[in-house]
């Protein structure tokens, strides 16, 4: 009798995937883009000077949105990783990166919606502190930092929108080999995590500065609210896209971070080169 009933269950369930899968597909708008950058410099005999080197970089962009009635669900994913070889020195990394980030929202009025947010940020690969090159500073997961919050979310399009969220709460995490003999990334010593209450601005623009040429924007703000509120957090990431063909395209990416647990000023920077795309 028991196994007749979950039959009975797992056939209901079945039957229901399978509806709410045939009705839902209209409701998402998937897209996502992989590209692979490289640029790279050769002398020979060359009286100016210069040194043979070679950079790549990969990354995915991927965006999956769902809507139905008053609901909206965006998320995107990015992952980026990129290495440099100079002759006569050691690979270094130039790029890595993994950001997962989403957004629901209930139509509230007009453009504005009712809304809660998750973003995620860590890293793939072991860092290297960049005055010795041997030192280990971060690896996967460590950092890893965690935001998530209610809020209002002012939206006109999905390339337009602006997320305010005053009950934000973050949470950074970190392995105890970096935080044994002092603070790593605002985490204190021999802690493995750090809780901090504070507000967050999340602000996405993309458009065509003409034909063939894309700009995104994506700007993310944040203060604590339990420890020196005035120091704002900054991430502003600047990709400009100018497509030749379908499968190759210049591309140049530009990021600033300012985060005083990390680092006391601003961090840059900015990658250029030809892409190789595939679109999926």
């Amino acid at each position: 009798m028991k196994k007749m009933l979950l039959v009975l269950i797992a056939c209901n369930f079945v039957s229901f995937a399978q509806d709410k899968q045939e009705k839902t597909p209209s409701n998402w708008t998937k897209k996502g883009v992989f590209t692979f950058l490289a640029n790279q410099s050769s002398f020979s005999n060359w009286q100016a000077g210069g040194q043979n080197n070679f950079a790549g970089n990969v990354g995915v962009n991927y965006d999956f949105n769902y809507k139905n009635g008053d609901w909206n669900w965006d998320n995107k994913f990015i992952a980026a990783y990129g290495l440099t070889k100079i002759k006569g020195a050691p690979t270094q990394k130039t790029d890595d990166r993994v950001e997962f980030n989403s957004l629901l929202g209930k139509k509230a009025s007009g453009y504005w919606f009712y809304s809660a947010f998750f973003n995620f940020k860590t890293q793939m690969d072991t860092g290297l502190d960049p005055a010795t090159q041997s030192v280990k500073i971060s690896h996967f997961f460590s950092p890893a930092f965690f935001q998530f919050g209610p809020g209002m979310l002012w939206k006109k399009s999905d390339n337009l929108k602006v997320n305010f969220a005053p009950a934000t709460s973050k949470l950074i995490l970190v392995h105890d080999h970096f935080t044994e003999f002092t603070t790593s990334f605002g985490v204190e010593k021999g802690a493995t995590s750090r809780y901090e209450l504070g507000a967050a601005v999340n602000g996405y623009y993309k458009f065509n500065l003409m034909e063939n040429v894309s700009v995104e924007n994506i700007l993310n703000l944040y203060t604590n609210y339990l420890e020196d509120p005035q120091n704002v957090d900054v991430d502003y990431q600047l990709n400009v896209v100018m497509k030749i063909n379908k499968v190759l395209s210049t591309n140049f990416a530009f990021q600033t971070i300012y985060d005083d647990n990390a680092f006391r000023g601003f961090q840059t920077k900015q990658i250029i080169g030809l892409g190789l795309n595939y679109g999926f």
